[in-house]
């Protein structure tokens, strides 16, 4: 729909919504631009808490996803005329410890009445017009690090169900409540201050895996090999995937996107399908050069966060992304 409105022509944008990237970005000066970004979503846990906590995460994420820094935040509240309003309290407490550990102010906000609960926020971040890392810009010989693993999608359908064992949902809410602030900070600001030679970075979101790195690959004008053998997992999502917990959204993602994936004999039916989960509050996927790669991955590991190398990027070719085993 949005390909379908007339385009504004402001020199000022550096990234507006015709690149399907993760956030907009506006230059003010040249040595300062806004990331501007905006999430919310319907509860994907029970508890109110940490549901805000998850929204805020999530909401956060494609500020760190363009290389920004978090500045101030606006709360988006749908919520029910009669639900207790505990509840809300609660979601907001939840969004709000997130927002004071990334750093970013919530300054105000907007609810409205809605039968169904929906919470998350517009986040407006900082980043020199110079250093955004769009999700397009990787090149051939560039090596593929992906921060989180995949699977918040099968396991919040199961826990939806009730079918979810309690170490699914740890290790679930564990990866989803944890800011993308620390990688992207690494991917930025390592080597003793020198960024490193990351060509493109983006969160892994709602499209799944394989959905964000065809953007990527087409936006760069690339392919993309991934290795399935490396691909990050979490506990309980092939089990999800066995159990038949798939969500909506995974179905949808394979019906757009698994037209331009070719994988190679020996790829499970399991992971297959995982590649193209919904995640929630993802990780990031980034392009770097592979000169620079080992050491990325060693300062992301040694900063605690739990990133694995998961593929390269080649020249241009069909298919568009290959999966090995």
């Amino acid at each position: 729909m949005l390909g379908k409105l007339a385009r504004q022509h402001d020199p000022n944008v550096l990234v507006g919504f015709d690149k399907a990237d993760d956030a907009g970005v506006y230059q003010l000066t040249p040595e300062l631009a806004l990331v501007e970004t905006v999430d919310f979503f319907t509860p994907i846990v029970d508890d109110p808490f940490t549901f805000g906590q998850i929204a805020a995460v999530n909401s956060l994420s494609d500020v760190y996803a363009m290389g920004g820094r978090p500045l101030n935040a606006l709360a988006l509240v749908c919520f029910p005329e009669k639900t207790d309003l505990a509840i809300l309290g609660e979601i907001l407490s939840g969004g709000l410890s997130k927002m004071i550990e990334a750093g970013c102010t919530v300054i105000g906000g907007h609810s409205i009445r809605d039968p169904e609960i929906k919470f998350g926020y517009a986040v407006t971040g900082a980043i020199h017009p110079q250093r955004v890392l769009r999700n397009s810009g990787a090149i051939p010989g560039d090596r593929l690090i992906l921060t989180k693993a995949l699977g918040t999608g099968v396991i919040s359908t199961a826990i939806k169900q009730g079918k979810a064992e309690e170490a699914w949902m740890q290790a679930a809410t564990a990866s989803m409540t944890t800011l993308n602030r620390a990688a992207a900070n690494i991917v930025t600001m390592g080597k003793s201050g020198a960024a490193f030679a990351v060509h493109a970075m983006t969160d892994v979101t709602g499209f799944g895996l394989i959905g964000h790195a065809r953007e990527m690959a087409l936006g760069s004008e690339v392919s993309l090999r991934l290795l399935a053998g490396e691909i990050p997992l979490m506990e309980g999502a092939l089990e999800c995937v066995r159990g038949g917990f798939i969500p909506g959204g995974l179905k949808a993602n394979r019906e757009f996107a698994e037209c331009v994936v070719s994988y190679e004999e020996g790829v499970s039916k399991e992971l297959r399908t995982l590649l193209f989960d919904p995640q929630t509050a993802g990780g990031l996927l980034i392009a770097v050069d592979g000169g620079d790669a080992h050491q990325l991955l060693g300062e992301l590991r040694r900063g605690g966060v739990a990133a694995s190398p998961i593929g390269e990027v080649l020249a241009a070719g069909k298919p568009l992304i290959t999966v090995s085993r």
